[in-house]
């Protein structure tokens, strides 16, 4: 369960930023007051402008998105613009949207939806026919006209974010710098240190979510050990008799049954790990369009988590068995 929940966020968060840096941009503009991963609130579609008189400032484009239902989105763009920054879509079925109505998917919506192009999209909201199919890794999963996009949703001349693309590397800091000098209230982020602030910290409650996950997981960890290791203990109330009566001593006694519930820790964590490729699995075929990934880095900590919760459990029945008279443990029926 824990593994899972990391796979995702994990998996979630490394497209969100793979895709951010697939544009093609070095500066990003936010709305004022807007998170990092959070599209609320619209700016002036003038702010293009205003971007465009930065010195250094090679291109820049305006991106309106827009969400749909519980997961999906829309990014309206500048077609023309946006792929003089990114170096273009690279269409695998079809191509660019040329009139209003027609949007452009990327290949993993378009099978997880099972679109070709020339079909209509369901629970979009509007009426939408699919005029090509892009490879996926660059801003969005699908890509609308702006103007009709702003147009149908009550956006007129708002944008979401301005992508900026800088005359040289090495001008990045300066045009920031002069950037955040006329737009002080608004969120300006090399591409660089925006798609590293894409972490789990950055999502609201995400990190807190995950910890009473694993809070969650080591009470019903530490519950499953007490309750086999207690019940291991009355089954072999005569056998913990017979070694007190050939002198095996309290500290024995507890190690055996220590010893064992490790062994369940360790055995329960390899089956969770190989667990983990299953449940990405039957993520990819649900819900297609959930990045996941396997998240080695948190198999020793995996471990740590089974052992805290099979010691924890397996310390009383220890204890019960360790203080066991041997008398009445071998009279024990």
């Amino acid at each position: 369960m824990i593994l899972t929940l990391v796979g995702v966020s994990d998996g979630m968060l490394g497209e969100i930023a793979a895709r951010s840096k697939g544009t093609g941009a070095d500066v990003l503009v936010r709305p004022p007051g807007s998170s990092v991963l959070a599209y609320s609130g619209a700016m002036p579609q003038g702010i293009v402008g205003v971007v465009r008189g930065v010195p250094h400032v090679a291109l820049a484009t305006g991106a309106l998105y827009q969400g749909i239902g519980n997961f999906d989105s829309i990014t309206g763009i500048n077609l023309q613009e946006f792929s003089q920054l990114s170096g273009g879509l690279k269409y695998l079925d079809g191509g660019p949207f040329s009139n209003t109505g027609e949007l452009v998917i990327d290949e993993v919506y378009a099978a997880a939806k099972k679109l070709h192009v020339g079909d209509s999209p369901k629970d979009l909201g509007l009426q939408w026919r699919v005029s090509g199919i892009v490879q996926q890794g660059k801003l969005s999963r699908m890509f609308a006209p702006l103007d009709y996009l702003q147009d149908r949703y009550s956006q007129k001349d708002k944008i979401s974010m301005v992508y900026v693309k800088v005359d040289d590397p090495a001008n990045i800091g300066p045009v920031v710098d002069a950037l955040k000098e006329k737009l002080q209230d608004y969120k300006i982020y090399p591409m660089d240190e925006f798609v590293s602030l894409i972490s789990v910290d950055s999502v609201p409650m995400l990190k807190q979510f995950t910890g009473v996950v694993i809070g969650l997981g080591v009470v019903i960890g530490f519950l499953v050990v007490f309750l086999a290791m207690y019940m291991a203990v009355l089954e072999r109330t005569r056998e913990i008799g017979i070694l007190k009566a050939l002198g095996a001593s309290p500290g024995y006694i507890m190690g055996i049954l220590l010893r064992e519930a490790v062994i369940l820790a360790i055995i329960g964590t390899i089956v969770g790990i190989l667990f983990t490729f299953g449940t990405r699995s039957v993520i990819h075929v649900f819900a297609p369009t959930w990045s996941t990934s396997i998240v080695k880095s948190w198999w020793p900590r995996a471990l740590v988590i089974a052992l805290a919760a099979a010691l924890l459990g397996a310390i009383y029945p220890g204890l019960k068995a360790a203080r066991q008279d041997a008398i009445e443990a071998l009279s024990y029926d």
